[in-house]
């Protein structure tokens, strides 16, 4: 039997073509990369440990909790590979930010109902090599405490067959520019703003012999990223000692 037509893999890629042509890459990542990195460092005190743990080559699913508006940004300059994002399909029609967005990487979404196309984009970044960035809460926490994930990043985790990296972010929450957000209970203010990118895993396909759903996916990405964060701000994910995430009990900070 014959069949018509190239695999299935094959024509997802035909069909969008090479993810990485029209965006920052090489030395104009590395040297744009390098001025932002300055420019953090001064004003927002920005720290970073744990790059040593993104793999060099290859598709790798990055994985953060989200307190600020900003934190794509603060976490793309952090990351020393270039890193492609979803981002909500409105940001694409303000004429300056929309071709920043895409020359970034980034590539739209829409929030308000299933976007198939979206999905599929995020799977061939993956299989093309290149490195994802996803916040699974879908939008930024207005508590600064970690809510419940959605089930599109295990979902991607599932179908994408990469390492994925969990990433903890904090002291984004008091920039400016971030609405009125209560303090939690108990926190106590870090100085500057830390991204910590935590020991890379791969997601296992069955829990105690039942096969795991794309929630419980996202779900057990988001404990792994609780486990790199202070008490304050793990929310929903405050019982998941991080004993339970082996070597990463101690990269959990405290308050600097």
């Amino acid at each position: 039997m014959t069949t018509s037509g190239p695999p299935p893999r094959d024509r997802r890629r035909e069909e969008l073509g090479d993810l990485s042509d029209g965006t920052m890459t090489g030395m104009r990542f590395r040297v744009v990369r390098a001025f932002l990195l300055a420019i953090l460092r001064l004003t927002i005190g920005l720290k970073i440990r744990g790059t040593e743990n993104i793999p060099k080559s290859g598709g790798v699913l990055i994985v953060a909790n989200h307190l600020h508006n900003a934190d794509p940004l603060v976490i793309a300059v952090a990351c020393p590979r270039s890193l492609h994002y979803m981002a909500k399909r409105e940001l694409f029609d303000v004429p300056v930010l929309g071709k920043m967005l895409t020359y970034g990487g980034s590539f739209p979404i829409d929030r308000g109902n299933p976007d198939r196309w979206a999905i599929r984009r995020s799977e061939e970044t993956l299989r093309q090599g290149i490195v994802l960035g996803m916040f699974p809460e879908g939008t930024r926490s207005t508590t600064g405490s970690m809510k419940k994930a959605l089930a599109g990043a295990g979902l991607i985790g599932l179908c994408g067959n990469a390492p994925v990296v969990p990433v903890a972010v904090m002291g984004t929450e008091h920039l400016p520019f971030n609405g009125t957000r209560p303090r939690v209970a108990g926190e106590r203010r870090l100085r500057g703003s830390t991204v910590i990118f935590g020991a890379p895993f791969e997601l296992p396909r069955e829990i105690d012999g039942k096969r795991l759903s794309a929630e419980e996916a996202s779900e057990f990405m988001m404990r792994r990223v609780a486990a790199l964060l202070p008490p304050q701000y793990r929310g929903l994910y405050g019982d998941s000692p991080a004993e339970t995430v082996s070597g990463e009990a101690s990269e959990s900070p405290t308050a600097h």
